[in-house]
């Protein structure tokens, strides 16, 4: 494993590395090959040539001052980016182990230029420093390159242009609610003007609030980059990868943190909105939330790595969430911190990733009912009992505060609801979300067990051997005994394959078995799986889930059949974009990726994925 170099390399080198890309143009690349940067406190999302087409402030979900993702009313606006005169190549790919993004732009005359652009994230006066900035430290590698720097922000997402003033080192751009300021050691005349220069010293941007910086930055910029490195390469050291695919499952693990708002613990589904599940077809959604069935597959995907703070945390947000929310029903996702409403609107400024909108801020969904959030609760608090490791282990009083989510998952777990694919016009009995209603009883039982209460605990394992058999009684379908996505009907969904992994029945068991057969025959496309084919609110649905095809892969291996799971692994892998990273959903078709970016279900999916398939260290190591 790679994990010890340290930030200052040979980056003319970096081409010869294992999985570098040579120089190539941008035309080369895809909507989604998309590097991005954060440090639980802010996030960005930069395409292969360098240019900053996401950043919101001061939060992950807050106004997106760089927008050029979503495009607007000015085409020219909303990003920070580098262009070098005569450009002919690109090449871009993360620091070992971290998430500083690294890229080479190279000119036809054998100049070449090197970005490294990271949010800082070390240990400094006793405690994590997170600050929301973005800092980039530009070098020149060979020859002369000219270059001409651009920041061109907006604000109340594309509607506002800057209010710009100069000062002795900056550049301040007002907004109408909000300042950002750009400090900088190159000439300030060549930015605010956009003129082209020979860039022949290192330089260095720092975008962030409207203060002071007292330190010069040609001495913070590599400080702040080794520090920041160092972090990253010390976090990935303490997990427990699988002995096979270690840099996927690495690249997955950082990117699930850094979809981590480290403030609260809450933990979004994606880093963007409106990023359309397939073009023209009106599915853009509002990813900047912490949906409690996503937070659950993450906690449990980390947990897995051994990773276990996001755990502790997310459980502490999550109880003073819905406690805050003051309401009887737990909604399925929650703002990561106070401050931002749910509310759906539409940002008119905004045209659309690729001019495909609506761009949406704020879902919907949090006016549904999915039953399933209280499994996604309990289950995401259940390690806490069992796991010494923790400082501060469940115990009696936790049991206690989870008990009234167990039994409003008793009492909603045969009701109709959304169903986990958040279905808006129609509302029927989903077979997961009874599932996870099931499971929340269940562990009830044995967490009340483990804390001592064990006439409780009887009661919780009664309760939930009657509900599993009522669930069971009205999900198999008669003609095929296969399992249906809803009660009562015969209807065809991939979230029935986490049954055997809540427990509610096994991988060998016939009616999985005959469901897994007619998965492979009806909802698998040209090797990847989707959600469901049935027409709902928007159609029929276009694009394969990734989450999807990897709770198929995962079902597969369980079943016995591990050739046929590691093909379309590694075929799912090959579909990772030029940094190793995956969107919501992919087109069958041309294999492009689809939806917001990047997606902490299909993250999730490919750690859960490769930690089944993957050789133990024995036979990875002697059986070869």
């Amino acid at each position: 494993m790679a994990g010890t170099e340290g930030p200052r390399i040979d980056a003319a080198a970096a081409a010869d590395r294992p999985g570098a890309r040579a120089p190539a143009p941008a035309a080369e690349f895809g909507d989604h090959d998309l590097a991005v940067i954060g440090n639980g406190a802010v996030a960005a999302l930069i395409n292969p040539a360098g240019r900053v087409v996401w950043f919101c402030f001061p939060r992950p979900d807050g106004d997106p001052v760089l927008h050029a993702l979503l495009g607007g009313k000015d085409p020219q606006s909303g990003f920070l980016d580098i262009a070098l005169t005569g450009q002919s190549g690109v090449r871009q790919r993360y620091l070992p182990n971290t998430a500083v993004a690294e890229t080479t732009l190279s000119d036809g005359e054998g100049g070449s230029v090197r970005v490294l652009d990271f949010c800082p994230c070390l240990p400094r006066f006793g405690r994590m420093y997170r600050p929301p900035m973005l800092l980039r430290r530009i070098e020149p590698l060979a020859g002369r390159p000219r270059v001409t720097l651009r920041l061109r922000p907006g604000f109340d997402y594309g509607a506002t242009p800057p209010a710009i003033s100069l000062g002795s080192n900056h550049i301040r751009y007002a907004g109408s609610r909000q300042s950002l300021r750009l400090t900088t050691d190159m000439a300030l005349s060549y930015l605010a003007n956009e003129a082209d220069f020979t860039l022949d010293r290192p330089m260095h941007l720092l975008l962030g609030p409207d203060e002071p910086v007292p330190e010069a930055l040609e001495e913070l910029v590599p400080r702040f980059l080794d520090e920041t490195v160092a972090y990253w390469q010390n976090w990935v050291r303490d997990l427990s990868v699988p002995f096979d695919w270690q840099e996927p499952v690495i690249r997955a693990a950082i990117t699930l943190k850094l979809c981590c708002f480290e403030d609260t613990g809450a933990i979004m589904a994606a880093l963007t909105t409106s990023l359309s599940e397939a073009p023209g077809s009106g599915r853009t959604w509002d990813y900047r939330f912490c949906w409690l069935r996503d937070a659950y597959f993450t906690v449990g995907a980390l947990n897995r790595l051994a990773e276990t703070r996001t755990m502790e945390h997310f459980v502490r947000f999550l109880l003073d969430a819905v406690q805050r929310d003051g309401t009887a029903e737990i909604a399925p996702l929650y703002p990561i911190a106070p401050g931002i409403t749910r509310e759906e609107r539409i940002a008119e400024a905004l045209a659309g990733f690729g001019g495909d909108g609506p761009v949406r801020i704020g879902n919907a969904a949090f006016t549904q009912r999915q039953n399933d959030v209280y499994g996604s609760i309990i289950l995401s608090a259940s390690q806490m009992f069992w796991d010494e490791r923790l400082p501060l282990r469940g115990d009696a009083a936790l049991y206690r505060r989870l008990c009234p989510f167990g039994r409003t998952a008793l009492a909603h777990a045969l009701e109709p609801d959304a169903g986990p694919w958040e279905i808006r016009g129609t509302t029927e009995v989903h077979s997961f979300s009874a599932a996870m209603c099931w499971a929340a009883v269940h562990r009830m039982g044995l967490i009340a067990a483990r804390v001592g209460e064990a006439a409780e605990a009887a009661d919780w394992r009664t309760k939930a051997d009657t509900l599993r058999g009522q669930i069971l009684a009205r999900v198999i379908v008669a003609e095929g005994g296969w399992i249906s996505g809803v009660l009562d009907r015969p209807m065809l969904d991939a979230s029935v394959l986490l049954l055997p992994e809540l427990g509610l029945l096994s991988h060998g068991d016939p009616r999985f078995l005959a469901t897994l057969d007619l998965f492979g025959e009806r909802l698998l496309r040209n090797g990847f799986l989707m959600r469901y084919i049935e027409q709902d609110d928007f159609g029929e649905p276009e694009t394969a889930f990734l989450i999807c095809t990897f709770w198929y892969i995962d079902a597969l291996a369980g079943a016995g059949r591990r050739d046929q799971a590691l093909a379309l692994f590694e075929k799912i892998l090959a579909r990772r974009n030029h940094v190793g990273l995956l969107s919501e959903g992919i087109a069958p078709g041309s294999f492009a990726l689809r939806g917001n970016f990047p997606q902490t279900y299909s993250q999730v999916g490919l750690i859960l994925s490769a930690m089944r398939l993957s050789r133990s260290g024995e036979e990875g190591l002697w059986r070869a």
